[in-house]
């Protein structure tokens, strides 16, 4: 199959910058290029040159400044037997007719079909214009048919993966190299280590983590809150909120410690560093990568009742989920439970690895993926029969 992805305009491919659908793309890329001509279209970056072939996949890269024009014109010399969109439905119409004879799918890491996303016309349009639509967790689909009834026939639900090799948990021999090492570099040798992954901005609420801190070291003075992250991807300039999160942690001092912006080939290393990880999203989370990567590193999470994140860890069996998500309190004794309760944290951790490892490892999401486009290829043919066989009578 030749086969197209067209990544946003946000972050370029390969995930130089980050990006969890950069990083989702790294990772299937090289099982779906092995059985298909695959071509990557993304944003150029100073690091990376407009056009080039590596690991058998084509790679072109346009300025961010009319991006989609650039796509649309690039998907009109080629005809791709099939063209996979990431996060832009506002676009599918316009790639449509670039390409009518193209099969399209998308694909949704977001709530991108909200009203402040699309408008109702346009919402219509980029519906009829795909054969299946792939969403990162049940709570995206709902959103979508909440608004757009007409596109449950073409919803599936895809979850997102990791590479498995790379996440070392502490009970295997790398694991425990790597924790040591690692926390020796950065002075942890005989902490509590609670990790926190993601941007610095409220919707994440790493301000509550700060906050719980002042509880935690009251009966664990080992305890230290690790921050992994910047003000945007691969940006570790200061804002109003970056400024405030310092802030409230100075007071703490040795207890907070900020990494800054990590790149993603580093962040398994993190995990095994760590020993429990918290995703304390306040927003309606699409459903965050970072527990994926918690999982397989085999570390016990803490997440929030917010959007999907309770489709992949389930409460007291691979982590546990926080329906009070604003309260510093409510972080602060579920980290206590963990810390004092060893077996069931350690119980936790390894339900996670197995499930890492049986579901949501990348080569498992490309044979999905795989599916789903065969699938869309088989409605659109049985469509366009459909079509005919209406018009002859």
């Amino acid at each position: 199959m030749k086969l197209a992805f067209v990544c946003t305009e946000k972050l370029p491919s390969p995930a130089i910058r980050g990006g969890a659908i950069q990083i989702m793309i790294d990772g299937i890329s090289p099982y779906l290029s092995s059985n298909n001509d695959l071509s990557i279209f993304s944003i150029t970056d100073p690091q990376l040159p407009d056009h080039e072939i590596r690991d058998n996949v084509h790679y072109l890269r346009f300025p961010r400044k009319n991006y989609s024009d650039l796509v649309k014109s690039e998907l009109a010399r080629h005809e791709f037997d099939l063209v996979h969109v990431f996060n832009r439905p506002v676009y599918l119409s316009q790639y449509k007719a670039a390409s009518p004879k193209s099969h399209f799918v998308l694909s949704l890491h977001n709530e991108m079909f909200s009203p402040n996303k699309i408008s109702s016309q346009m919402g219509h349009a980029a519906i009829g214009s795909v054969d299946k639509i792939m969403t990162v967790s049940r709570y995206i689909s709902e959103t979508v048919v909440s608004r757009f009834p007409e596109a449950e026939s073409k919803l599936e639900i895809v979850y997102s993966g990791i590479d498995l090799g790379l996440f070392h948990p502490s009970w295997t021999i790398e694991g425990k190299k790597i924790r040591d090492t690692l926390r020796h570099k950065c002075h942890l040798e005989d902490k509590k280590v609670i990790l926190f992954v993601g941007r610095l901005n409220p919707a994440k609420g790493p301000h509550l983590l700060i906050k719980a801190m002042k509880q935690i070291i009251e009966d664990y003075p080992n305890a230290v809150l690790v921050i992994a992250g910047g003000k945007w991807f691969s940006d570790n300039g200061m804002n109003q909120y970056v400024h405030y999160l310092r802030k409230l942690a100075k007071p703490l001092g040795n207890h907070v410690f900020f990494m800054g912006y990590v790149p993603s080939q580093h962040i398994p290393d993190l995990f095994a560093m760590a020993d429990l990880f918290v995703c304390s999203s306040q927003w309606q989370e699409p459903l965050a990568r970072v527990q994926y990567e918690a999982m397989a590193a085999g570390i016990p999470i803490i997440t929030t009742n917010r959007g999907g994140n309770s489709e992949v860890v389930t409460h007291k069996q691979n982590g546990l989920v926080l329906n009070n998500y604003q309260s510093s309190g409510a972080f602060a004794d579920a980290i206590d439970f963990l810390f004092s309760n060893g077996y069931a944290a350690k119980m936790m951790a390894h339900n996670g690895r197995k499930q890492a490892a049986s579901l949501h490892q990348f080569s498992q999401v490309a044979k999905r993926l795989e599916s789903v486009y065969l699938r869309a290829c088989q409605t659109h043919e049985e469509s366009s029969t459909n079509f005919q066989a209406e018009n002859l009578f």
